[in-house]
């Protein structure tokens, strides 16, 4: 039941607080965490709930961003113990190895392992950090909600609207004040290399990743969860939309044929890029609503659980 209303309330995007009306509303307070601006959402009256990390996307606001709080407040009430730290480089829209630094820290200050959800290019700062070996075994779960796999071919959506993976591969049509405020933000994402293989696209040449720089290249693969995969040891539940045109669905493709053990992946319509899409339009695609269903009932078992069990420690 619970599940139920957590995922109504979600893909309305609260349009319909179905377990908001049914549930006591969550403290927010800070949580004291070394190097890191971390907030904690809980309901006080529960007690020995699952510890949750949620690591929020390219957001200026950080842990303060009005949707990421919305999101807190949600999975608090469903029960965890959620800590939200603020992503210095995501505020800046930038990408940086660093940004793992506050995700690890959150980890290392929960009193148990933790479930650990990361949403769009935040997603990719979770799983490099779920592969910390300093941190690997307090992970219990990985939820990746529109997540990357490789910084390169993420760079290269993002300028040219071309993304690819196997047999898949599309095109899409990005606003140029978008590439334009990405540019500004990572400028050393754009070096000489860069800037012509964004000059070929723009004539319609094909441009392979091989012509960027070595150095950008390394920055680039220091970036990419999909280098780490093997050594994230918890399970991996990766959710991303069909239509997403922020983070393009064949990057979850990726990361789920680079580590197909124990990870489970779902493509679903009824959302976009994160948030629920038009559900009202979308209610043939029951099919869609049901494998949501399955991973929110998942996620969900853990809210209350004191030890993970050896079925849930399976993710197929």
């Amino acid at each position: 039941m619970v599940a139920a209303l957590f995922l109504a309330e979600f893909l309305t995007a609260g349009a319909w607080p179905a377990l908001t009306r049914l549930t006591s509303a969550p403290a927010r307070e800070p949580l004291p965490v070394r190097g890191a601006l971390v907030d904690r959402h809980i309901v006080p009256a529960r007690t020995a709930r699952t510890p949750l990390v949620l690591v929020h996307g390219l957001a200026p606001e950080g842990k303060d961003d009005t949707r990421l709080v919305a999101a807190a407040s949600l999975l608090a009430r469903a029960g965890f113990d959620v800590a939200v730290p603020t992503i210095p480089g995501l505020t800046q829209l930038r990408l940086r190895p660093e940004d793992v630094t506050p995700v690890v820290a959150s980890l290392a200050a929960r009193q148990r392992p933790a479930v650990l959800v990361g949403v769009s290019v935040g997603a990719g700062v979770a799983m490099l950090a779920a592969a910390q070996p300093e941190v690997r075994e307090r992970v219990r779960l990985v939820l990746s909600l529109g997540g990357y796999a490789s910084a390169a071919d993420l760079v290269r959506f993002y300028l040219t609207g071309e993304y690819a993976f196997g047999d898949t591969r599309g095109r899409v049509g990005h606003d140029p004040a978008l590439i334009e405020t990405f540019l500004r933000a990572n400028p050393d994402l754009l070096d000489a290399s860069a800037r012509r293989v964004l000059a070929a696209a723009a004539a319609g040449v094909d441009a392979p990743l091989h012509a960027l720089s070595p150095d950008l290249r390394a920055l680039l693969d220091a970036l990419s969860p999909e280098r780490v995969a093997h050594a994230i040891t918890a399970p991996l539940l990766l959710v991303h939309g069909r239509d997403d045109i922020a983070v393009p669905y064949t990057e979850s493709l990726r990361l789920a044929a680079t580590r197909p053990e124990r990870t489970r992946l779902v493509l679903v319509g009824v959302v976009g890029h994160v948030e629920g899409a038009d559900v009202v339009e979308r209610w043939s695609a029951v099919r869609d609503v049901l494998a949501l269903w399955t991973v929110t009932y998942r996620l969900l078992t853990l809210a209350s659980a004191g030890r993970m069990s050896a079925g849930e420690m399976s993710v197929a």
